[in-house]
């Protein structure tokens, strides 16, 4: 498969439930242009801005204007200032409701006028998934709103309107594995059907990042929808197999103990992993790489912890600490809360937005560090580019980095597409 679809065959395509723009940012590395970005969340909304401008300053040779944003050197109203209105207008910071849509259709409507789009040739996304994931289920059992009456079940309705709207010839919707079994499987169920009547035929697997050159074992349910009749099909993806560690992904940021921070790269060099990957360039400027502050307590449990991994891949279990390191009183789940980083493995697990509430179940695997992961480090195993900046307090930032679709994933989801795509029109 081509490393990108050539420029004279662009593709178009509007982003749902944008997020921080992982699934963008895949589909923009290989040749798609982005018409539009529907995404609520101020912050995340705020990310995809800042990515588009980045775009912007490449395409008009002015990426000196964006690093020395990232540097603080020009604050950000200053920075926005040099990006015409049309750029920063492609991101809608909007909820997807009945009621916002019509102003959502007119907003897309206006973009694709001025830059003369005729149609829509893809729509990605997926609506947020903590009504469908398995966590979130077991913990809601708990509640008195169980997430059977979460409204965002119906999200999908919204999407499928989007759909009979543009008539894209294919969408990508992405979602977690739990959504197949959300509700007994009834929401799934719908979902399809939903699609379905829309003029889709629609067809849904199972895809792990790691089969995708991602350093991060992250399953997620890819479901791929093609206009009824048109001799498209789902993607055949083959898998990709690393040859690197996280460690070789990790090895030229600065080392950093807990409460620190660091703005220069700890070497001129990198490793081989970093140049496949594409994560870092000459220009780049280093950011977000600032661990959390620990109180001693959690440092010892981190020390015992790493100290367990890099001896013979063993994991902590809660129980088996001191009493005096214990203060949580729940002992029967949870009781691998305290997690190293897979460093000397192909890949590591799941990069969650958990992350903003604390860093415990992704720890550093250096005991010379003895700390959980910063932003840039988890950017990075999600396949992030260190041009990529995440804008918002630290909380927000690592929920956005959570979570997101790798964008190398995405990239190989998208050269897939531009594939069925060249198919459709032969």
């Amino acid at each position: 498969m081509p490393n990108r679809i050539p420029s004279k065959d662009n593709y178009n395509f509007i982003d749902l439930f944008a997020g921080a723009g992982g699934l963008s940012e895949g589909f923009i590395q290989a040749g798609f242009n982005p018409i539009a970005h529907v995404e609520m969340n101020a912050f995340a909304a705020q990310t995809l801005i800042t990515r588009s401008a980045y775009y912007y300053l490449k395409q008009t040779d002015q990426l000196d204007i964006y690093y020395r944003y990232l540097r603080g050197d020009i604050a950000r109203e200053d920075f926005l200032k040099v990006i015409p209105n049309h750029i920063v207008k492609t991101v809608i910071c909007e909820a997807m409701s009945d009621d916002t849509l019509p102003a959502i259709f007119k907003t897309i409507d206006g973009i694709m006028k001025i830059r003369n789009i005729q149609n829509v040739d893809v729509v990605v996304g997926g609506p947020p998934c903590q009504a469908y994931s398995l966590v979130g289920r077991a913990q809601s059992s708990h509640m008195s709103h169980p997430m059977s009456e979460d409204p965002r079940n119906g999200l999908y309705k919204l999407y499928a309107r989007v759909l009979k709207r543009y008539q894209p010839r294919m969408f990508v919707f992405e979602n977690v594995m739990g959504i197949s079994s959300a509700n007994e499987g009834t929401t799934f169920k719908n979902l399809k059907k939903y699609l379905r009547r829309v003029g889709y035929t629609v067809e849904c697997n199972e895809q792990n990042a790691k089969d995708f050159g991602v350093l991060q074992s992250r399953r997620r349910m890819i479901i791929v929808g093609w206009l009824k009749n048109s001799m498209m099909s789902y993607p055949k993806f083959s898998k990709k197999e690393t040859p690197f560690t996280v460690n070789d992904l990790l090895s030229d940021l600065p080392k950093l103990t807990p409460g620190l921070s660091s703005t220069e790269y700890r070497s001129k060099t990198w490793s081989q992993c970093v140049t496949e990957t594409e994560v870092r360039t000459v220009e780049d400027v280093l950011t977000l790489h600032e661990s959390r502050p620990n109180k001693e307590q959690d440092i010892e449990i981190y020390k015992r912890a790493i100290s367990l991994w890099n001896d013979g891949h063993k994991r902590l279990n809660y129980n088996d600490l001191p009493e005096k390191l214990k203060t949580h009183k729940n002992r029967t789940s949870f009781v691998d809360r305290f997690k190293v980083v897979e460093g000397d493995e192909p890949y590591c697990h799941t990069i969650l937005a958990h992350l903003s509430k604390d860093g415990h179940y992704f720890i550093h695997p250096d005991m010379e560090q003895h700390r959980s992961i910063t932003v840039r480090e988890a950017a990075r195993i999600q396949s992030f580019p260190d041009s990529y900046f995440f804008e918002g307090p630290r909380t927000a930032q690592f929920i956005q980095v959570g979570n997101a679709v790798p964008p190398l994933m995405a990239k190989e989801i998208a050269l897939g597409i531009a594939e069925q795509l060249d198919k459709g029109q032969e």
